[in-house]
């Protein structure tokens, strides 16, 4: 390896996500861990620039999204109790004064969870999801100041995604992952009616609930913006033939809707006009990915996350009017710049695979595999202190999408399905392959790694193919289907069957992809990461993975954080795991 990781130090940049403007627009509120843990700040604006920001009392634990009302009395936050996934609703006043629990378990071990959707227009109203310990979901109006309560809806794998302003007709998602679809209620007692077909998932209503608007692939490969008119046909607001539509925003008077395209993992953006129709481009963003987007109420000004590979997530702001874009909370960008290159590869069947390379110098050297969660989800350019640790450290960075990855069309994302997934255990085999023959990697010093898929895709492979790999790293991975399915909280097992397979009917299959029980095939000596208090890859699977690689003579460390759930949020573990990642590494890989 270049240099010794014990003679290099780590030092996170802090990061700004889930911005959202007051309705007067003289403020942001924003999550950062700029103090260690995620909490909630609040960036003042003026004419003569930002002010310094203040932290607001959200209690000791960890937030994870923050949301002003529209009549600027509250904030809504999500908070997860011990860093775990049984997150709870809290409302405040702006000062931090008033905080009160709306939603969420108060129980230990905590049972269920709740989620905020958004503020409905209506008074200090707030939509919430609320998931009982059964898997069903209750969606529920909660007025933050009187504390009264009315479900709405409720079924197993429901979420809901909007309701029309005067409480009258509400937007619901129904069924598992790959298969959700959209149907309108009206409240409050009337019937469902369906809007469109699978795969629908992110939706809006008009201020009157006449017309829903859904990010859907229906009818097409490509996600796009589909106006649905209650009782009418559906209708086309922007699709693009090389582009998938990653996220939309309307405003809440209905007018216009910002639109963020996914273009081979970086963002562009676009205003549509929901009155008189079309669409305009904004100039291109000064980040690589937007994270989060959102509207003022007059739909005028944008309040954006986003980030690079040498630049932490923080907090924009674009007048949609003229397409200028202003920076007012977040770190600097780090002094020397992270270059993260698209490179295009083939399968050995033909399908065509990309990721993002990050070389640490030329020539062939040590170099890591990383595979991203999901597994419906995307490797894109994105701010990570782990590739730069380990770029420092002299080791080269494969992160790929392989088959079963978003942002790339429905047909892909489906290609790893049920027994499909072999394939996509030989994708982890060609990105080797690939790294190889580019001249990257050494092919004595290839490690693989990945976070729950990807830690379940790093077993796997590492099973499947020994001869590739000296070193692995499986974070928060599943290792046997079978008690996965049986420990991990009900809605998510219900939802995994269209991606995994049913746990009875398919048995046989998902015993054949279970990695543990072709343990005696592994051979890298492993490091395994997890958080205590993860309840959507339990911990019980790291026990098994450590228990079997140890009894079979293979070199294991098990790094446990007590105060982590499924995301490791605290800035202090994150060091941690990056050391250890680093360590083991260079043990292993000299």
């Amino acid at each position: 390896m270049a240099a010794s990781t014990r003679s290099l130090t780590v030092d996170i940049s802090w990061t700004c996500r889930s911005p959202a403007l007051s309705p007067d627009k003289k403020a942001v509120a924003f999550v950062s861990d700029r103090d260690g843990s995620p909490r909630v700040w609040v960036q003042p604006l003026t004419r003569q620039g930002a002010r310094r920001a203040r932290v607001v009392d959200t209690g000791p634990e960890p937030v994870g999204d923050v949301l002003w009302s529209p009549d600027g009395e509250w904030l809504a936050v999500t908070v997860s109790p011990g860093g775990g996934e049984h997150t709870q609703v809290w409302a405040l006043r702006p000062d931090g004064t008033d905080r009160r629990l709306l939603a969420g378990p108060t129980e230990t071990p905590a049972r269920g969870s709740a989620v905020f959707v958004r503020w409905t227009g209506q008074g200090s109203t707030l939509l919430v999801a609320e998931l009982s310990a059964s898997g069903a979901t209750e969606a529920v109006l909660i007025d933050a100041c009187l504390g009264h309560r009315d479900t709405i809806a409720a079924g197993p794998l429901m979420w809901p995604s909007a309701v029309s302003r005067d409480h009258s007709r509400a937007l619901l998602r129904h069924g598992p992952r790959g298969m959700r679809e959209m149907s309108v209620a009206d409240l409050p007692f009337g019937e469902e009616r369906p809007l469109l077909p699978p795969t629908t998932d992110l939706g809006s209503l008009s201020p009157d609930g006449e017309v829903a608007y859904i990010r859907s692939n229906a009818g097409r490969d490509r996600s796009a913006l589909i106006a649905m008119p209650v009782g009418g046909a559906p209708q086309v607001v922007a699709e693009r033939p090389d582009a998938e539509l990653d996220r939309f925003s309307v405003s809440m008077d209905g007018t216009v809707a910002l639109l963020v395209w996914n273009v081979a993992g970086r963002c562009e953006l676009e205003v549509a006009d929901l009155i008189e129709g079309g669409t305009r481009p904004l100039p291109p963003p000064p980040v690589d990915v937007i994270s989060s987007a959102r509207l003022s109420l007059d739909g005028a000004l944008a309040v954006l996350a986003g980030e690079s590979p040498d630049t932490p997530s923080h907090v924009l702001l674009c007048e949609l009017a003229t397409g200028e874009y202003y920076r007012v909370a977040g770190d600097d960008p780090l002094p020397h710049q992270i270059h993260a290159e698209l490179v295009r590869f083939p399968a050995r069947d033909g399908l065509e695979l990309t990721g993002w390379l990050y070389r640490a110098g030329p020539g062939a050297g040590p170099c890591a595999i990383y595979l991203h969660g999901g597994p419906e989800s995307q490797e894109r350019p994105t701010f990570n202190p782990l590739f730069q640790r380990l770029l420092a450290a002299g080791v080269s960075v494969l992160a790929p999408n392989v088959r079963g990855s978003s942002g790339f069309g429905r047909a892909f994302q489906d290609a790893d399905n049920h027994a499909l997934r072999f394939h996509a255990i030989d994708d982890v085999a060609d990105c080797v392959g690939y790294v190889v023959g580019a001249g990257v990697a050494d092919p004595a010093r290839v490690a693989c790694m990945g976070r729950s898929y990807g830690g379940y895709l790093t077993l796997a492979a590492l099973v499947t193919y020994p001869e590739l790999f000296r070193a692995g790293v499986d974070v928060c991975g599943m290792a046997d289907f079978a008690t996965f399915y049986a420990r991990t909280e009900p809605w998510i097992a219900a939802a995994a069957v269209s991606e995994y397979g049913d746990p009875v009917a398919d048995h046989e299959l998902l015993w054949a992809l279970s990695p543990l029980h072709s343990f005696d095939r592994l051979t890298a000596p492993l490091l395994v990461v997890h958080g205590a208090q993860d309840t959507n890859v339990p911990v019980y699977e790291a026990e098994q993975v450590v228990a079997a690689a140890t009894a079979r003579g293979v070199p294991c460390r098990y790094l446990l954080f007590d105060d982590e759930g499924h995301e490791t949020l605290r800035k202090a573990n994150k060091i941690t795991f990056m050391e250890a990642v680093a360590d083991w590494f260079e043990r292993w890989m000299e």
